[in-house]
């Protein structure tokens, strides 16, 4: 059964740790999702598949991570610096590590480029420098959406994807919350629309003062981006979402019997 630490006593750890060594730390961040979903969006994403998993997860859910790196500068998104991001969620699991979990899973509710591998690095390093350490428990980070053949497939058309605030998004949120999903769809400009489903890095412009190999690059968001949704949130329904969910459920559910069996059976 699933342990919510955030509920849960001294008295109910101990009981959980005899149960279980593993830990899901959700992750999400507050950021724009265009004008028809909510800032919180990627935090729900990260929330809801151990709440939905329930008494099929065996597994400890700590209280999610809200704040993390986007890179967007829209209304609404609060940006934290990638490598103190990285660093934080790094203390945050040598905690867990101390009160006797073996197997940690960062559930990430938001990826983004800059935002994973500040974090991917911070953790190899933390398991690079204490190799017993390495030896005895396991690091997963994945995103929310992994669990999901039909997410991992998602919808392209001539080469265009859905990524941020799109028809994936849209149609959990239609599930999960649907009474924070707004009903008018406002899009960027067709090309500026199209280039984001292209390339999610598409957003941010990167420059030089002087065009010399020694200088650093400058980046910031463009400044003709004024809703920044990456997908086709016109195409979601509530059945996608549902079908997207127990995806996730099922298969976050299995990852985690995966990691308990193999730490029993050592």
């Amino acid at each position: 059964m699933a342990f919510y630490m955030e509920k849960m006593t001294v008295r109910d750890m101990k009981t959980a740790l005899e149960q279980t060594k593993t830990v899901i730390i959700p992750v999400g961040i507050v950021e724009q999702h265009g004008y028809h979903l909510p800032l919180s969006t990627d935090i729900i994403n990260a929330v809801k598949p151990p709440e939905l998993a329930g008494d099929r997860l065996n597994a400890v859910v700590a209280p999610p991570i809200n704040y993390c790196f986007s890179g967007g500068e829209l209304l609404g998104t609060v940006n934290v610096n990638p490598n103190v991001f990285g660093l934080y969620i790094s203390e945050i699991c040598a905690e867990f590590i101390r009160m006797g979990f073996e197997n940690l899973i960062l559930l990430l509710g938001h990826g983004g480029t800059e935002n994973t591998e500040a974090l991917k690095n911070s953790l190899q390093l933390m398991l690079r420098r204490d190799h017993a350490l390495a030896d005895k428990i396991t690091l997963s980070m994945m995103d929310a959406y992994a669990f999901s053949p039909t997410y991992r497939n998602r919808f392209s058309l001539n080469g265009e994807f859905d990524f941020h605030a799109g028809r994936t998004e849209t149609s959990l949120m239609m599930y999960w919350v649907p009474e924070l999903v707004r009903d008018e769809i406002v899009m960027d400009d067709e090309d500026i629309a199209r280039m984001m489903r292209t390339d999610p890095d598409w957003y941010a412009i990167h420059d030089k003062p002087i065009d010399h190999p020694y200088i650093v690059e400058r980046i910031k968001q463009r400044d003709e981006i004024e809703v920044g949704v990456m997908g086709f949130p016109e195409l979601a329904t509530k059945e996608l979402g549902e079908k997207l969910s127990n995806e996730i459920v099922d298969g976050l559910v299995e990852y985690v019997d995966m990691l308990e069996n193999r730490r029993k059976a050592q």
